[in-house]
């Protein structure tokens, strides 16, 4: 009997250490239950750590009485931590016949510095002349900076790089993928603004590729819009390409030379809103929001992913309950450069377009620009998609524009794309194929990271 006991305590012991052996060419580890039960619990409160980290915020959004966007504007202004910078020369350059020529002539007239951040880099004729231009200019002595996406600008790494590096120029990549940056990697830098001298800026939808030549012809060339901005506000989007180049780089670019003091150089006031994940709404999805809410007469969007939450949808449906004419075009999935995304953004073509909100698929290409106008009155153009992606996890930039005379431009610019573009409706929209709809929905699975 004691022999019995004392075994038994002996087995217990033996539980309750550490083991490894091997038996038919399998390993064995043996482990304390109180260490396997430790572990296990370390891992749950990791997830949940996590998972309360990279969560979507609770909150709804909701206003009451937001009024005219002219009384709300500087609620708006104020609500995205930025201010209305009156003396602005705003100018709209619609496709890439327009933009890179403009762009690359400032660019070669820089003096002291020149800032490119961007998502996209893509070898080719646009890419290779800039850095051409880019190369120059920091052999003339100017500072030149680029900063790309690691991801969407994977191409400027090797030849490119170092040929602009040996020039004097100073390359950044946004979140490249090691061992510090894995908690990021799904964080993407997709803001697009150039900035020369400090005094002139330029931002839309952008990237640097051919695909963004010509004057979207075809397929292989697509539609956008961008602005060029003379005045006070390129103080803050310096500002915006200076939060990222310090996080990359370390460096802070500060004086005069960065930041001069701007005089006035046209008009048209503006306001940057910019944004970062960091768990609470973004700025820019607060733009949209009162924007939309704001809204007494039309609302046009054009953007190329239409995903809009629940908080945008009821935003979007309410406005035409008020008798706002509410217009939205984005591109076909045959002409898209993500078919599978297009299929995720007829999820809710259904219900807006029973909610009376009019859609245009437009036909012949990607239709790339993002942009909002309302009451012909004030604008907004950047580089953010109406979708949680571009609301939550990629840093974006957009430049809210109070001017009659540039919104009219961009409400000009949509009547000529619906030439080009085929209206949906709901019984037709109702009627489309099963399969259509099957694809649909399982690409909506997926819309919080499209």
């Amino acid at each position: 009997m004691t022999k019995d006991r004392h075994r038994g305590h002996h087995d217990r012991q033996h539980e309750d250490r550490f083991g490894v052996w091997h038996l038919h060419g399998t390993t064995y580890v043996r482990l304390p239950l109180i260490v396997f039960s430790g572990m296990l619990l370390a891992i749950v409160a990791l997830t949940v750590l996590y998972w309360s980290v990279k969560r979507k915020p609770d909150a709804k959004l909701r206003v009451k009485n937001p009024g005219q966007l002219s009384a709300l504007l500087p609620s708006l202004v104020g609500l995205t931590q930025s201010s209305l910078d009156p003396g602005n020369s705003v100018e709209v350059l619609q496709n890439g016949d327009e933009f890179f020529p403009r762009l690359f002539r400032d660019v070669a007239a820089a003096r002291e510095s020149i800032h490119v951040e961007t998502y996209i880099w893509s070898d080719g004729v646009i890419a290779r002349g800039l850095a051409k231009i880019l190369a120059e200019k920091a052999r003339q002595g100017v500072e030149v900076r680029v900063l790309v996406d690691a991801s969407g600008g994977r191409s400027l790494k090797g030849d490119v790089q170092k040929m602009l590096e040996s020039a004097g120029a100073h390359v950044g990549h946004f979140h490249p993928i090691r061992v510090s940056n894995l908690g990021r990697l799904n964080n993407r830098d997709h803001r697009k603004i150039w900035i020369v001298d400090g005094r002139i800026a330029y931002t839309g939808g952008y990237g640097i590729s051919d695909n963004w030549s010509g004057h979207a012809q075809d397929k292989k060339h697509w539609r956008d819009t961008g602005l060029r901005i003379a005045g006070p506000a390129v103080n803050r989007l310096q500002g915006a390409f200076t939060e990222n180049w310090i996080e990359e780089m370390g460096e802070i670019p500060a004086g005069d030379r960065y930041f001069p003091k701007i005089p006035p150089s046209g008009p048209t006031a503006t306001h940057i809103a910019y944004t970062s994940p960091n768990g609470s709404i973004s700025s820019v999805q607060i733009l949209y929001y009162l924007a939309i809410k704001a809204a007494k007469r039309e609302i046009l969007i054009q953007n190329p992913y239409l995903l809009p939450d629940d908080d945008a949808m009821a935003a979007l449906k309410e406005a035409v309950r008020r008798g706002v004419d509410v217009r939205v075009m984005v591109p076909a999935d045959h002409a898209s450069d993500s078919a599978f995304v297009q299929h995720a953004s007829h999820h809710h073509f259904g219900k807006l377009l029973r909610s009376g909100v009019k859609i245009w698929e437009y036909q012949p290409t990607l239709l790339h620009q993002k942009i909002l106008v309302v009451d012909g009155m004030w604008a907004s153009v950047g580089s953010t998609n109406f979708d949680e992606r571009s609301f939550q996890l990629n840093d974006e930039i957009n430049i809210g524009v109070a001017d009659p005379v540039v919104a009219g431009q961009l409400r000009a610019a949509f009547a000529n794309d619906m030439k080009r573009a085929v209206q949906r409706h709901y019984d037709e929209w109702e009627h489309r194929p099963l399969w259509h709809k099957l694809v649909d929905g399982v690409a909506y699975l997926g819309h919080s990271q499209l």
